[in-house]
């Protein structure tokens, strides 16, 4: 039997376990109800569970062929966002501030699809699947502390992923080689100058008028010292400083975040931005300290494993559901699964304006075209089959 042969047959049970999982989300590090029910799901049809019990959240689930051979895993993350649902079906959020506003509620019913799907063929599997349950993946750090539970992750010889994507269109899946999702790093700006009277700038060093300063001279960094060809994001997402309307304050703290694809451009970028920010604070008589913080590296897929993907979409769900579609900048914990095994990561496309599929990731009205999530669940469990028969 073929996964493709399958997608019907499993389209409601997918679409009802997305829903479900939509209803009951769980933040990260926290997912002790949803590990449960996973587990509980995966011994009903027979799969092997192993729960990360000293966490209390995350799994693996292990499906073993009729043939020995290799192990690849199938990875999907698992936790919810701190958002406020503004949608109104009936199977939007039941827990006050907490969403799954990112997709990983769909995740979820995908690996549990293709679960059905590979216990259906096991004649096909030559070697052992492993269903990678993973928590925390909105906080970049849970996937380096899912690849410590156990010995799971050292047996693991590839793993495949993906990630359902707002800005493609339902159906349609992406899996090129390359870079896929940018290096997500955050950085800290300490800003220290001089506390004075509001009435006598002269006597102080503003330390508002720094960090403004740096703000827009950090901007030429992307502009002016990056090469048109690369991509580089520079943001800052917060200032603090200052507590009183007459004091001009002496101290200034930025949070922000950089965005980049070329890990050899890494040093290069952030010694950049030190430079700017500590001769800029230096032209004003003022001190500053950048603090860099690596959360995640770059998704960059493998191209042995992306040609199989490619084949494998092409074969079980037709030439035109692959698409093409540009990288991206925001990051995923998964690029450090490709940091030491071979793998690809997958843009799966939910966007559908029938069924309001037109927010993007992280909004408070999120939602997605479930609908062609088994299809997923099948290229899932082709490409586990595949690459096991291809890889002996």
């Amino acid at each position: 039997m073929h996964s493709r042969d399958l997608i019907e047959q499993y389209k409601t049970y997918v679409q009802d376990w997305r829903r479900y999982f939509h209803k009951h989300p769980e933040l990260s590090n926290e997912e002790f109800e949803t590990t449960k029910t996973l587990a509980k799901e995966l011994e009903s049809m027979g799969v092997e569970v192993h729960v990360d019990e000293e966490r209390g959240t995350g799994l693996i689930g292990i499906i073993h062929g009729e043939k020995t051979g290799k192990v690849i895993a199938l990875r999907a993350d698992i936790d919810a966002l701190p958002v406020q649902e503004h949608n109104t079906f009936d199977f939007k959020s039941d827990v006050d501030g907490k969403m799954h506003a990112c997709g990983h509620d769909g995740h979820m019913a995908i690996l549990l699809g293709a679960a059905k799907m590979l216990t259906s063929m096991k004649d096909r599997i030559e070697g052992d699947v492993y269903l990678a349950f993973q928590p925390a993946e909105e906080t970049g750090a849970g996937a380096p502390a899912f690849m410590k539970f156990g010995d799971w992750f050292e047996k693991v010889d590839a793993i495949f992923g993906g990630h359902v994507w707002i800005d493609l269109p339902a159906g349609l899946i992406s899996v090129e080689a390359g870079p896929r999702m940018a290096a997500s790093s955050k950085i800290t700006i300490n800003v220290k100058g001089k506390q004075g009277h509001g009435a006598q700038p002269h006597q102080a060093v503003d330390a508002i008028v720094v960090a403004s300063a740096i703000v827009m001279n950090l901007q030429t960094v992307v502009s002016r010292n990056v090469s048109a060809l690369d991509s580089l994001v520079i943001t800052i997402g917060n200032i603090h400083s200052g507590s009183e309307w007459n004091v001009i304050p002496g101290e200034a703290q930025m949070g922000g975040t950089i965005r980049f694809f070329d890990p050899d451009k890494e040093e290069y970028y952030v010694e950049s931005i030190r430079r700017v920010v500590e001769h800029t604070a230096l032209a004003y008589g003022a001190t500053a300290e950048l603090i860099y913080e690596r959360k995640v590296p770059a998704t960059i897929n493998d191209a042995a494993s992306s040609e199989l993907a490619e084949r494998v979409v092409i074969d079980t769900l037709g030439q035109d559901k692959l698409s093409k579609m540009r990288q991206v900048m925001p990051g995923e914990d998964f690029a450090w699964y490709l940091q030491e095994k071979p793998g690809c990561f997958a843009f799966i496309g939910i966007q559908n304006s029938e069924v309001g599929a037109t927010f993007d990731h992280h909004n408070n009205r999120f939602t997605m075209d479930d609908s062609v999530l088994s299809a997923a669940s099948a290229v899932y469990a082709e490409y586990a089959v595949q690459w096991l028969k291809e890889n002996k």
